[in-house]
């Protein structure tokens, strides 16, 4: 994979006038770029068996685009990037989007979350790189389960990526775990455990309704609240620690190296914190995961737009941004067919 980063010069001065802010004085630091649509496992809570209408290439954005954008939005107060997809390690250059956003002045942290497959390969050139955190996502420690979650053969592939990522010191390793009744709800203790020994955050979160066959409906959610229930009844020595924003509530067991977190992605307790702003690979500002709306920056970029222009799109998205999630998903008509093309 290319390593070769660009060095982006700060934009006009003059657009550093404000920070992202809505109307209800939430501001966002924090940018999610999905690099690509495509991935290399069709999970049963993402997209069916044989996938969904991708974008042809020519729609998605370049490398050179996403540059630039990741440049302006640093001078809007934005410190986080993390890079999605898809599965961000099937873009040819995201080793490269990395170190270049690494280097641009006013990010602080750049991560990536991935489903491990390929961490074997790129794990040492993105710490390289600079990479400050990688969230790896995987549901369950079965083999069988694995395969009947994914539709495809890789845990041991995926673990060992886990395994490299830990003994490469990543400053911030974290396990995505996507919690459903009658699945993974066994596991909880397995999970817990990989906290024992490993500097490392598990996440449980709640499943999401993006998924054509609408799975969250079958019975397989697991709310946010009973998750914590059953952990602090399995673990009554759990202790409450500090996370991250969108870690709704985060414990430590006393001697453990790591942290147990619950997300209530679909429950949306969070809201009120938000601090993110979504950007889809091709191209569109979304203000919400649920929200329907999005604002086209694509056409900005090629139509010659300007710094300020791209600037102004983003201030327009984010102050348009409505007070939760709940309401999003209300006002909302057409929505994507798949969490793989709004950016995991």
């Amino acid at each position: 994979m290319q390593t070769i980063t660009e060095t982006i010069p700060l934009p006009n001065s003059a657009l550093r006038e404000s920070l992202l802010h809505d109307r209800f004085g939430r501001v966002f630091s924090y940018l999610r770029i999905a690099v690509n649509e495509r991935c290399n496992l069709r999970c049963i809570y993402c997209m069916p068996p044989e996938g969904v209408d991708f974008q042809s290439k020519k729609e998605l954005l370049t490398t050179r685009e996403i540059n630039r954008i990741v440049g302006v939005a640093s001078t809007l107060g934005i410190s986080k990037i993390r890079f999605t997809g898809g599965e961000p390690l099937l873009h040819p250059h995201i080793v490269s989007l990395v170190g270049t956003a690494v280097k641009t002045p006013g990010i602080e942290s750049v991560h990536l979350t991935t489903n491990g497959l390929l961490l074997r390969e790129t794990a040492e050139a993105l710490r390289q790189a600079g990479l400050h955190g990688i969230n790896i996502s995987f549901d369950t420690l079965d083999n069988t389960k694995f395969k009947t979650i994914t539709r495809k053969e890789g845990l041991p592939v995926v673990l060992e990526g886990l395994e490299l990522a830990l003994m490469l010191e990543f400053p911030d390793v974290k396990v995505n775990v996507v919690a459903m009744r009658g699945f993974n709800d066994d596991e909880i203790t397995d999970f817990v455990e990989l906290t024992r020994e490993h500097p490392l955050t598990v996440r449980f979160i709640e499943l999401m309704p993006f998924d054509s066959h609408q799975i969250w409906k079958t019975g397989k959610f697991y709310q946010a609240e009973h998750l914590i229930s059953d952990l602090t009844t399995l673990y009554p020595d759990l202790t409450p620690v500090n996370g991250s924003s969108t870690e709704h509530c985060v414990f430590q067991h006393p001697g453990y190296r790591g942290k147990i977190a619950v997300i209530p992605a679909y429950s949306r307790n969070l809201c009120s914190g938000c601090t993110r702003v979504r950007l889809t690979a091709d191209g569109y500002i979304r203000n919400c995961l649920y929200s329907h709306r999005e604002y086209n920056l694509r056409e900005i970029l090629r139509n010659d737009g300007t710094d300020r222009e791209i600037a102004d799109l983003f201030k327009t998205a984010m102050w348009n941004k409505l007070a939760d999630g709940w309401e999003a998903q209300r006002r909302g008509e057409e929505h994507r067919e798949s969490m793989t093309q709004i950016g995991g």
